[in-house]
């Protein structure tokens, strides 16, 4: 089916597009309309070709139609001293219509001018203001958050980011929804290699609609087959700008309120940019917890049916007895036991992200006291798994990135599988294939498992710990960026007294 879509698109695009053509298509629709007016001073008959859903019609009936019914205008070329607007494109080229007059421009011909067009942006500007984050909400910090709109996106990178040197690529993407994309970076110290990966994937992406960002990152990733997110998305225009300045390049896509940064590692997902706002001690600190977190939620399950189903030996004496009182009545065996569990978790979840907000709380809370204390009492279940279970989810929520916390949520099954299998050297032997995958992991070409592996020294500075600003004197290694020194050490811990 593909295939067939695939050439008859291309044969489409080979096809001559004239106007004519155009308006015959266009006048299927219902909110294309043609509007035939005269000049008053100059009899300058011309008519006007667009779209009523995609144009602002306040700015057509108060700047547009007064200035060219009551102005001098005889000629295309008086369009650019008689408008009230900026972007006014002169053309011969009648491929070019069908784009424009659907991005939301109006189309102007005039009567024996069969030649000539011009295209007069009136595009309509729909959307949500500027709002605080939801995903990656902070209590410390700017409380700015991206919008569906490319031009106000790149509006909130612009302020924080005021130079000549950021540029901004545009691409159009998508056969069919001819999605508008903007490659942002800073000119002479973002490496040439990272942004010629970019922009060669993005223009090598064939597929018909691209309606978010996240399309965009399935499609130009090293590994599609990963579950491991190899772009990092953010919502956060500071973290955006932060990056851009670090050497990093950023992807913003029309009609997606989150931004893609490339290349990425693992330990900048559970990295929050919260951090930077706090200090170093009380950063760091909060990192390792993370760390800790994302681990205890992985691997705390697999254990406890590791242990109860082949290393009865490596359970305390103390503790054999209170496994031994809450598992007396359960009549599952411990990985039966833990996957009724983990899917019930998992439920509760996708119930309350799907629901209203003030009900979907409920939901999630009610329903897991409800269903975890019937559960025990009815003896499907054993306390002390249930507790374990929770805690689990609970530390599965620390990751800041909610495509990656999605991705710890799936690697314990495969942990639990394997611990049903063999025991702890099952846990041992799946932690392994994971390093292995994660070994070889790119993002953009750059290994996906750096500082850790291969080992940067320098750029452990800001991974699982962060050190004081005054100490990260170098850009990231791994980003190999022609400006690799952010200002020089003895400067930057240079503390002048008030007399000097």
């Amino acid at each position: 089916m593909f295939s067939i879509f695939r050439k008859k698109s291309s044969d489409k695009t080979k096809e001559k597009r004239s106007f004519e053509s155009f308006k015959r298509d266009a006048k299927k629709s219902s909110d294309y309309k043609q509007a035939f007016y005269q000049n008053t001073k100059t009899g300058t008959k011309f008519n006007l070709h667009f779209i009523t859903s995609l144009i602002d019609e306040s700015t057509v009936q108060n700047d547009i139609l007064p200035s060219l019914l009551s102005k001098d205008f005889s000629d295309f070329e008086d369009l650019k001293h008689i408008l009230p607007v900026v972007d006014i494109t002169l053309s011969k080229d009648e491929q070019q219509i069908e784009q424009k007059v659907y991005n939301g421009y109006i189309l102007l011909t005039i009567d024996g001018d069969n030649k000539n067009f011009a295209f007069i942006a009136a595009q309509k500007e729909a959307g949500r203001k500027v709002s605080q984050p939801e995903v990656e909400f902070s209590v410390i910090g700017p409380k700015e958050a991206f919008v569906e709109s490319l031009g106000q996106n790149i509006n909130l990178i612009r302020k924080r980011v005021p130079i000549k040197e950021l540029v901004i690529e545009e691409f159009n993407i998508g056969k069919v929804t001819h999605t508008k994309v903007a490659l942002l970076y800073i000119d002479g110290l973002v490496d040439k290699v990272n942004v010629d990966t970019f922009r060669q994937r993005l223009k090598a992406i064939d597929f018909d609609q691209i309606i978010d960002s996240s399309f965009i990152e399935q499609l130009i990733s090293d590994n599609s087959h990963s579950p491991f997110p190899q772009l990092l998305d953010t919502e956060r225009p500071d973290r955006a700008a932060s990056v851009v300045v670090e050497g990093k390049v950023v992807l913003l896509a029309d009609g997606s309120p989150h931004a893609l940064i490339g290349p990425t590692t693992l330990v900048e997902f559970f990295n929050s940019y919260e951090d930077y706002f706090l200090n170093f001690f009380i950063a760091s600190f909060f990192r390792l917890i993370r760390v800790f977190a994302v681990s205890f939620s992985i691997l705390i399950t697999p254990i406890y049916v590791a242990a109860l189903t082949y290393h009865y030996e490596l359970i305390p004496k103390d503790l054999m007895a209170t496994l031994i009182t809450s598992r007396q009545t359960v009549p599952l065996p411990p990985i039966l036991e833990a996957l009724v569990l983990e899917l019930t978790i998992e439920l509760l979840r996708e119930a309350g992200a799907r629901l209203p907000a003030k009900v979907g709380q409920t939901i999630g809370i009610v329903g897991g006291i409800v269903i975890g204390t019937a559960s025990v009492e009815a003896g499907l279940t054993s306390n002390v798994l249930l507790i374990l279970i929770g805690l689990s989810a609970l530390a599965s929520f620390t990751t800041p990135v909610y495509k990656m916390g999605n991705t710890i949520r799936f690697l314990r099954f495969p942990f639990l599988l394997f611990a049903q299998l063999w025991g702890l050297l099952g846990i041992v032997f799946c932690f392994c294939i994971l390093m292995t995958h994660l070994i070889r992991l790119t993002s953009l070409g750059r290994p996906f498992l750096e500082p850790l592996y291969p080992p940067r020294l320098k750029d452990l500075q800001d991974a699982l710990v962060r050190f004081p600003f005054n100490k990260q004197e170098k850009r990231p290694l791994f980003l190999r960026t022609q400006k690799p020194r952010r200002f020089w050490g003895k400067e930057g811990k240079k503390k002048l007294d008030i007399d000097e």
